[in-house]
């Protein structure tokens, strides 16, 4: 795993997988590798009640409701979409989902407006046809024809930001789980149909901030069952989020770097002072740019982390931090620095002086930041 940039969840977990699949004595739907129970407890953790040997670490943060309505609806024959703003973790617990029940969570097909019919379904291997002519050894499957032909999990990323004639392919995979090949011929002997397998389903992805781009259609919206994940705002479950990421890229990177638990609250407080203003602005122009997403925490203190330790501090201060804050939430030049200046001096001054702690170190790094920007 150590050569990979980043391991998929199957591979990142393939011995924590490997375990509980020797444990698991669950009714499995399908060909699913883990049942029902042990893939809900591969995403959320292990509980003392839960009587095992051995803890499972919680991967996503997030109301159990959701987790257990998505693998109901993939124990069915409809296709889920988790729906929600960016940075909610929904590519993730899609992958989660897909390790868990299939151990392949790779069969992603991204949508963008370069999407085409043919990476859901098929293409040519233009050598191979004009050598030997159209065939099934000249067929090159999609990831979603891929996962039919398995019966395991297929995925389709920001599938509002695929054109509709795009969208609209999926529709007769989804109802009725097959697809058809025509350039193989009618014969009967020309298996010119693949059908899906017990066990393949689709999970899509939609950015919620993205309705107007790509619409669905009524007819595709009833092929899935909606998850809608919402923005975490308890500080609790942020915590746990941020920390357990944290602790992650601390680990992939080799990094033996002390994060003040002071300076966590401090990014958690000032997102969650960002969003409030955010809420209460009554323009786009007096909003920052930025979805101010827990991924988006993670992004700063993650770019906060890698500047101090590459350039020899031993502890993450406030003053990176508010540099990278600034740096990473300054998108628009000059609206967004207007708006962080003002938090600066509105927010962060008065509290620098009340609290005290870190705070005036991050008004200065703040400070110094947009100054080096303006």
């Amino acid at each position: 795993m150590s050569d990979l940039l980043r391991a998929p969840a199957e591979i990142k977990y393939a011995e924590e997988l490997d375990w509980l699949e020797s444990i698991d004595d669950g009714p499995k739907p399908f060909s699913w590798r883990l049942s029902p129970k042990m893939v809900r407890l591969f995403i959320l953790g292990s509980e003392r009640a839960d009587g095992l040997d051995r803890e499972v670490t919680q991967k996503w943060f997030g109301d159990r409701s959701f987790v257990e309505r998505s693998i109901v609806t993939l124990a069915s024959d409809r296709g889920l979409l988790l729906i929600g703003d960016p940075g909610t973790g929904k590519s993730w617990l899609a992958e989660l989902l897909s390790a868990a029940i299939s151990r392949n969570s790779t069969l992603v097909v991204q949508g963008t407006a370069g999407t085409t019919e043919d990476h859901i379904k098929y293409s040519w291997n233009v050598s191979m046809v004009i050598a030997k002519g159209q065939s099934r050894e000249s067929m090159i499957p999609s990831p979603i024809m891929t996962a039919m032909e398995t019966g395991a999990i297929g995925r389709f990323e920001e599938l509002t930001r695929s054109t509709s004639d795009v969208q609209d392919a999926l529709i007769s995979i989804l109802s009725e789980k097959y697809i058809s090949v025509p350039e193989l011929g009618s014969d009967a002997d020309s298996d010119n149909i693949v059908f899906a397998k017990p066990g393949f389903s689709v999970i899509a992805t939609a950015n919620s901030r993205d309705r107007g781009v790509n619409d669905l259609s009524s007819a595709l919206k009833r092929r899935f069952n909606f998850v809608r994940i919402p923005v975490v705002t308890n500080k609790k479950s942020e915590t746990e989020i941020v920390r357990f990421r944290t602790e992650e890229l601390l680990r992939r990177h080799r990094i033996e770097l002390d994060v003040p638990p002071t300076l966590l609250d401090v990014l958690l407080r000032s997102f969650a002072d960002l969003r409030a203003s955010a809420a209460a602005a009554g323009s786009e122009d007096e909003k920052l740019e930025s979805a101010l997403s827990t991924a988006e925490q993670i992004g700063v203190l993650e770019d906060a982390i890698l500047h101090s330790n590459f350039f020899g501090q031993s502890a993450l201060n406030a003053r990176t931090l508010a540099s990278s804050l600034v740096g990473s939430l300054a998108r628009r030049a000059p609206e967004d620095l207007a708006i962080l200046n003002k938090y600066l001096h509105g927010v962060v001054e008065p509290r620098s002086v009340e609290e005290g702690g870190s705070w005036p170190e991050f008004l200065e790094g703040g400070r110094d930041a947009i100054a080096t920007l303006s």
